[in-house]
């Protein structure tokens, strides 16, 4: 460990919660179409709120994911209407925890617990709430916040800010490839919790530390 860890800065979506699992209520809308609907509906998400960060054309990661929604239900040629797209955006406010997720924040909670996320706080607040575990986090920040959408160096520098510290003093975990590039570019420590067994970025920044789940963490516990 080259510095000490002061803050453990979680990402959200697919680190502490388990976003594929909406497949379940997609599947419950538009039977046999779950499993396509959701991986679409993530990937579109994703690439939506890149291109717009590049575009600099930014909106909340709400509307960009309502919007995605729509692509992946026009994807599948299903028809739709505003009361279903309504039914699987709250979906979204009530995504399950991975089942490790609450246990590793309570054995690390002698140190400052940050979640950091591109998801806007009408969306994040309520996941937090909904799941029971905001009273095991210090702090959660939305890249909402500044308008710039992870993996943009401005967004991170967002979170040191409220952290008061190093950027090498941060640990910054996530599932997602390309935050954890970012995440280490920007200079924080990186813990890649690669759940899928998927290879690294071909960037030049591997991660500092790669773990099944996140009970790799508790190495600092």
């Amino acid at each position: 460990m080259d510095q000490p860890i002061k803050a453990f800065v979680f990402d959200v979506y697919g680190t502490l919660f388990d976003v594929i699992a909406i497949k379940e209520q997609c599947e419950e809308v538009f039977p046999g179409h779950g499993e396509a609907i959701s991986q679409t509906w993530r990937k579109k998400q994703v690439e939506y709120f890149m291109m717009r960060q590049l575009m600099g054309k930014y909106d909340t990661l709400y509307a960009v994911t309502r919007s995605a929604l729509k692509y992946a239900l026009e994807d599948e040629g299903l028809e739709s209407t505003d009361d279903i797209e309504q039914q699987l955006m709250d979906a979204y406010l009530h995504l399950p925890l991975y089942e490790e997720s609450e246990a590793v924040l309570k054995q690390l909670q002698d140190h400052q617990l940050v979640v950091f996320s591109n998801g806007s706080h009408d969306m994040l607040d309520p996941l937090i709430e909904n799941a029971g575990i905001k009273d095991l986090l210090d702090k959660a920040v939305s890249v909402d916040e500044i308008k710039q959408f992870k993996p943009a160096p401005a967004a991170y520098q967002y979170v040191l800010d409220q952290l008061n510290i190093e950027r090498d003093e941060v640990l910054f975990m996530s599932s997602n490839g390309w935050d954890i590039s970012g995440a280490k570019n920007f200079g924080f420590q990186t813990a890649w919790i690669n759940r899928k067994e998927a290879p690294v970025e071909q960037l030049g920044l591997e991660p500092d530390y790669v773990f099944s789940d996140l009970n790799g963490l508790l190495k600092w516990k």
